[in-house]
């Protein structure tokens, strides 16, 4: 179970704040929270300025380089997050399933791991987020592009035939943490059937008591959750458990497979969280992140553990 962060805030205040940016609103921050925010920033640029220079010098003479997964694990704890890395991941021929509740998530999986992702074409045309994506193999796709979704596969396909450890995020959207959506089977039809040697590993990203605040969902825009999880004060735990892996070839089909690695999840977060899944309503869009339900503000809670229900 990942401890508690070393700067929990006020569960009343903290809460209306965390509904407000889910509603869209603009969140405030104080002169610190700035402070906090540019200092951060200023750190990521010093480590790109460092490991990337040193990435293309390493491609030279190699063909893989290990900068990208030093910056983006220098990237995860300069935003705050203290990783607990529990069991551990495979490092080729292996195909992550994920729970989702932040673009935090894939600066630990890839910083833990060193794998490269399934992300919206959209990314691949951000400016800086793009370009750093790139630099990680990360394979672009055009989710609601039905035409070209056997082009998408065998992408994906020949990622992992070159020996990569490729992550998707099934739910298709962001939740808050306490939630598990319905996995999406669609991306897994790379494993129909699966390519020689390939295992499936179930991953749980576990943001403990932060969860909800860390989580990008509903009408928040994304600028607003970079600058909140930047400004914030203090650290946040971070608990990421590389389940036991499993053969896609036992299971019949992409659907098969969904629902085994689905259950793993479930069973692991529940486990962590000390509760049971929470219901989240809302409708996932193909691709842009979708309106969603807060419920209600949870009481105060006591002691070291200030997980609600």
């Amino acid at each position: 179970m990942a401890s508690a962060s070393n700067a929990t805030p006020d569960p009343s205040s903290d809460w209306a704040r965390r509904q407000a940016a889910a509603r869209g609103e603009n969140t405030p921050l104080p002169i610190m929270g700035w402070v906090r925010l540019w200092t951060r920033t200023l750190a990521l640029a010093l480590g790109l300025l460092v490991t990337v220079p040193l990435h293309y010098v390493f491609r030279v003479v190699s063909y893989g380089s290990p900068f990208p997964k030093w910056f983006l694990a220098y990237a995860t704890w300069v935003v705050g997050a203290r990783v607990e890395r529990h069991g551990t991941p495979l490092r080729r021929d292996v195909f992550f399933i994920s729970n989702h509740v932040s673009w935090v998530d894939i600066l630990s999986l890839a910083g833990a791991s060193g794998t490269a992702f399934v992300a919206k074409a959209e990314l691949a045309s951000s400016p800086l987020v793009g370009w750093l994506a790139g630099l990680n193999r990360t394979v672009f796709v055009q989710r609601e592009d039905r035409l070209r979704v056997a082009d998408q596969i065998n992408a994906l396909r020949e990622a992992l035939m070159d020996n990569w450890s490729v992550t998707v995020f099934p739910e298709g959207t962001t939740t808050d943490g306490h939630s598990l959506l319905p996995f999406k089977s669609s991306m897994l039809s790379v494993l129909e059937p699966p390519p020689p040697g390939v295992l499936v590993q179930p991953v749980v990203l576990d943001y403990g008591p932060m969860a909800e605040w860390i989580g990008w969902i509903g009408e928040e825009d994304g600028l607003n959750n970079f600058k909140r999880v930047m400004g914030r004060k203090g650290t946040f735990p971070l608990g990421v458990h590389f389940l036991e892996p499993f053969s896609p070839a036992e299971f019949r089909g992409r659907k098969a497979i969904a629902a085994e690695a689905r259950a793993r999840i479930e069973e692991t977060l529940i486990r962590e969280m000390g509760h049971g899944l929470r219901p989240f309503d809302h409708d996932v869009a193909p691709i842009r992140y979708s309106k969603a339900k807060l419920p209600p503000m949870p009481e105060a809670t006591t002691g070291s553990d200030a997980r609600h229900p």
